[in-house]
C-alpha cells in the first residue's frame, strides 16, 4: 500500500501546509479530525497519533524522507479497516488488509481495527480444551479457549517453526497468524508450510516482513485481532490467534515514541508499553455463545533477560508463559517443564481430559526436578545412587518423548507413553500416584514391581 497513484475523493480533507516534519512524523494545522485517523501525507499511508488543539501530529509509516512541507495531506475520516468475509480463508495480507498473495481483494463488511475489548459482562470463564498436539504444552501447560499466554524464546530458536506447528495441529475453527518484523524466508516458509498441508481452508495471515517499514507492523495485531471478533462473535467460531514477534511489535513503538521527542520508560521502552500490550492481550475471550479468542503470542528475549522491559510488562498482562530451552542431552529444543506454566490449566485437566491428567503431570514435574539434582551431583562429583541414575535415564526420554517440540500426539497417547516411562524407570511406590490409576494404567510389561 504505498499510495502511488492515490486520489482523494470529493468529501476528504486535503491541507497542502506541513508545519514540521521528523524522521517519522509530520504535524500540520488542521481542524475536525480524530484520533487514529488514517490519512496520505504525499501519497503515503499515514495515521494521526496526536492531536493538541488544532495541531495534528500524523505518523507517516513509511517514513517521511523527501516529503516537502508543500506536500498534500489528505485524510480519509476514518481509522484503519479491514473487511472482514469467509473469503479471507486461505489468504496472505499486509498490514493494512490488503492481499499479497496475488489473489483478488477480499469483499466483505469493513471494520475498524482497535475497538475495544469483549465487555466482561459478556465472558465467560474459560472451561474449553485447546490441544495443540505438542507434548510439552498439552501434558504439562495445557491451553484453555479464552486463554492469553506468550512463547519466551531466544531469538536463535526456532520459535516460528514452533507457531507454524501450533497453527497446524490446533484443535480450532480458525487460526490468523500475524508477523511483525518476519524475514522473508519466514513468510515463504509459513506459506509453504500451510500450502503443502493442505490448511489454508482455516489459516488467515497478516505479514509485515523486514522489507517492510517497521512502524506498519503496530497494524498488525489490531488486524488479526478484529477479523478474530468477526468470525468468535458473528459466526461462533473457535478462533487461535498467533502473534510474532511481540518484541518488533514493542520496538516499533519506542521508534515512533522516540522520534516524537517522548521520554523513554525502562529499556529505551515507552511509558504507554503495558496499556499498548494489554490492549491487544486483554482481546482473548471466551464468550457465552460458544466463540473464543486464544492468544498465543512470541516474545523474543534478549540475551535470556527475563527481566527486559517487554517480558516484564508481558507477564504481568498474560496467564502464564511457554519456554523455549534447547536440551544438550538430546540435541533438540524443549518446552522447559519448569519455567514454563499456565495458569488456566486446572480448569480443564482431568476435567476435559483423562483422570489421571493432573497425577501423571505433577509425577513427571517431580521426576524430572530429581534427575536435574542428580546432574547437579554428578557435575560436583559426588557419587549416584542407583535411583538417580534412573532418574536421568527417565529425564533425557521425557525430553525426547514428550518435551520436544517435534512430538506430534494426541493427549491420550501422551499419558500412557508417560505412565510407559514409569513403568520403564521407576517402582509404582516412586512414582507415588493415587492407587486407581496405578491399577489402571501401570503399563502391564513393566519390569519392576
Amino acid at each position: 500500500m504505498s499510495g502511488q497513484g492515490f486520489k482523494p475523493k470529493a468529501f476528504q480533507k486535503v491541507y497542502t501546509r506541513i508545519d514540521n516534519i521528523t524522521k517519522a512524523t509530520c504535524t500540520i494545522t488542521a481542524q475536525g479530525i480524530s484520533n487514529e485517523e488514517m490519512a496520505y501525507v504525499d501519497g503515503r499511508p499515514a495515521q494521526v497519533v496526536k492531536i493538541n488543539g488544532e495541531k495534528v501530529t500524523l505518523q507517516v509509516f513509511p517514513g517521511t524522507q523527501g516529503i516537502a512541507t508543500n506536500a498534500e495531506v489528505v485524510f480519509t475520516g476514518k481509522p484503519p479497516s479491514v473487511k472482514v468475509s469467509e473469503e479471507m480463508r486461505g489468504r496472505f495480507f499486509d498490514a493494512y488488509g490488503l492481499p499479497i498473495d496475488g489473489g483478488p481483494a477480499v469483499e466483505g463488511e469493513e471494520r475498524e481495527i482497535g475497538g475495544p475489548s469483549a465487555n466482561p459482562v459478556r465472558r465467560k470463564q474459560p472451561s474449553e480444551l485447546i490441544a495443540t498436539g505438542i507434548a510439552g504444552i498439552d501434558l504439562n501447560n495445557t491451553l484453555v479457549t479464552g486463554q492469553k499466554i506468550p512463547f519466551f524464546a531466544d531469538p536463535d530458536q526456532p520459535f516460528n517453526q514452533v507457531m507454524a506447528d501450533v497453527a497446524l495441529r490446533a484443535k480450532a475453527d480458525v487460526i490468523i497468524l500475524g508477523g511483525m518484523g518476519m524475514s522473508n524466508d519466514d513468510y515463504l516458509y509459513f506459506k509453504t508450510v500451510f500450502e503443502n498441508a493442505g490448511a489454508l481452508n482455516r489459516i488467515i495471515s497478516f505479514m509485515n516482513t523486514t522489507e517492510n517499514p517497521p512502524v506498519e507492523r503496530l497494524l498488525v495485531p489490531d488486524m488479526c485481532l478484529t477479523t478474530a471478533e468477526y468470525f468468535a462473535v458473528d459466526k461462533n467460531a473457535k478462533v487461535l490467534v498467533l502473534l510474532t514477534d511481540m518484541t518488533l511489535f514493542a520496538d516499533a513503538l519506542a521508534i515512533v515514541s522516540n522520534r516524537m521527542d517522548q521520554i523513554p520508560s525502562k529499556d529505551s521502552m515507552p511509558g504507554s508499553l503495558y496499556s499498548d500490550l494489554a490492549k491487544i492481550y486483554e482481546k482473548a475471550v471466551q464468550l457465552p455463545s460458544g466463540g473464543s479468542i486464544t492468544i498465543v503470542a512470541v516474545t523474543t528475549l534478549s540475551g535470556g533477560d527475563i527481566t527486559h522491559a517487554i517480558p516484564d510488562n508481558t507477564g504481568y498482562i498474560t496467564e502464564g508463559q511457554l519456554y523455549l530451552r534447547r536440551d544438550t542431552d538430546i540435541s533438540k529444543v524443549i518446552i522447559d517443564p519448569f519455567r514454563s506454566l499456565s495458569r488456566l490449566k486446572m480448569l480443564v485437566i482431568g476435567k476435559k481430559t483423562r483422570k489421571d491428567h493432573p497425577q501423571v503431570m505433577n509425577a513427571c514435574i517431580r521426576l524430572y526436578a530429581d534427575a536435574a539434582n542428580a546432574r547437579t551431583k554428578l557435575d560436583n562429583g559426588f557419587d549416584l545412587t542407583d535411583y538417580d541414575r534412573r532418574c536421568l535415564d527417565f529425564a533425557r526420554e521425557y525430553s525426547r518423548s514428550l518435551l520436544a517440540i517435534d512430538v506430534n500426539i494426541e493427549i491420550e497417547k501422551m499419558l500412557d507413553t508417560a505412565w510407559s516411562l514409569f513403568g520403564a524407570h521407576f517402582t509404582k511406590e516412586e512414582v507415588a500416584i493415587k492407587q486407581e490409576f496405578v491399577d489402571k494404567h501401570w503399563p502391564k510389561i513393566a519390569e519392576k514391581a
